[in-house]
Parts: structure tokens; sequence; C-alpha cells
């Protein structure tokens, strides 16, 4: 079974997708996984979503994860799809309970000091940074990052490509989450592109 540190080590950047049905699930893992992106989080806000996982989960190279993840019911749906690790948008005590237990990969949402002391309190020290751009962006990471200097993030939200290097430049910052990688309308072979320059931006 995975790790957080191997999900956040695996790649600079984790494409957050939101999927519709207008991609074929198991084509865009393919061309993801080619590109040099093999994290993938499928969140679970569209009814596509766990389809989407089983599909994915079965392409060689891909780790497929659930996003969006609010509560242990739909931690289960997702583990039971085939995800290989869980982001949630924050930081819970009955999620991280449910997670920790499942023994998946586990990545909560924290966008203030005590969220981070709740989390370390759980026995975490792997958050995503949420949402990142307008919590305060990479100088409120930065001073976070201070007081908790063995804390790691993957900062999410509002992240683009021409951001995402200087963030990743951070120490504190394992990797970030991208939602610009399937631009609606894009066919495939732009998002292969889209994802080669990200897979290139690890400083």
């Amino acid at each position: 079974m995975i790790t957080i540190d191997d999900v956040m080590t695996a790649a600079p950047v984790i494409p957050v997708l939101v999927l519709d049905g207008s991609h074929d699930p198991r084509a865009l893992a393919e061309t993801f996984v080619e590109a040099g992106l093999p994290v993938l989080e499928v969140t679970l806000r569209t009814p596509q979503a766990l389809d989407a996982i089983r599909a994915m989960a079965d392409v060689s190279g891909a780790i497929v994860g659930a996003g969006t993840v609010l509560n242990a019911d739909q931690l289960k749906q997702a583990e039971d799809a085939g995800a290989q690790f869980i982001v949630a948008p924050g930081l819970t005590e009955p999620l991280t309970r449910a997670a920790l237990d499942s023994g998946l990969a586990y990545l909560p949402g924290v966008a203030t000091a005590g969220d981070i002391m709740r989390g370390l309190d759980l026995r975490l020290s792997r958050f995503k940074f949420f949402p990142a751009e307008s919590s305060g962006g990479l100088p409120a990471l930065k001073a976070l990052s201070g007081p908790f200097g063995d804390v790691r993030f993957c900062p999410t939200g509002g992240i683009r490509p021409d951001t995402a290097r200087e963030w990743l430049a951070h120490p504190s910052v394992r990797c970030v989450g991208g939602s610009w990688l399937v631009p609606a309308g894009a066919d495939l072979d732009t998002v292969g592109k889209l994802a080669q320059e990200a897979a290139a931006l690890r400083p």
C-alpha cells in the first residue's frame, strides 16, 4: 500500500479532475501517465467520479485517488472503487480516524495554524494547503511553515502554470494540485501537452 509521501513525491503536479463524462477516463489516465503525471485526484463532485476511479485504477502506472471526500461513507465508496489515496478539503476528526483505520494514504486540507495543530494531534504531518491562493498564497504558507518545520504541503486552489514553479521551490512544498490540466473542450493531445509541461515544473 502506498504512503502519502509516495503520492506527494511521484510528480510535481497532481491533476485535480472534475470528470463529467466528456473524456474516457482510462484514456485520460493513460495520457497523464505517459506525460509523467501518474498521480490523479478524481474529485467526488460528479455522478461519474466513482466509475472513473474504477477505470483509471486499472491503468498501469497510475496512482488514483479520490478528492472532495467529506465523510467516512464517501471514503469507503472511494476505497471500494479502487482509490489508493484520499484527499479532503478540510480536516475533521471522524474522517481522519476513518482514513487512518482504512490504511489509505490521506491528505486533508488545512488553512490555519489551528488546523495544522489539530492534524498533528491526530498523528498527521502531510496536508493540502487549501484554498491556497485565497488563504493568503505563498506568503501565508511561508509563515505557517516556520513553526511547523516537519510538516509538508500540497498547495491546491488557484495554482496556475505560471505560479506553480514558485510554490514548488519552497522547501515545505512537496507538490501542488492543478485544475488547469483538462480545460473545457480540450482533446487528449492538448491535455498531454499541458501534462508534459506540468511534469517539467520541478525546480
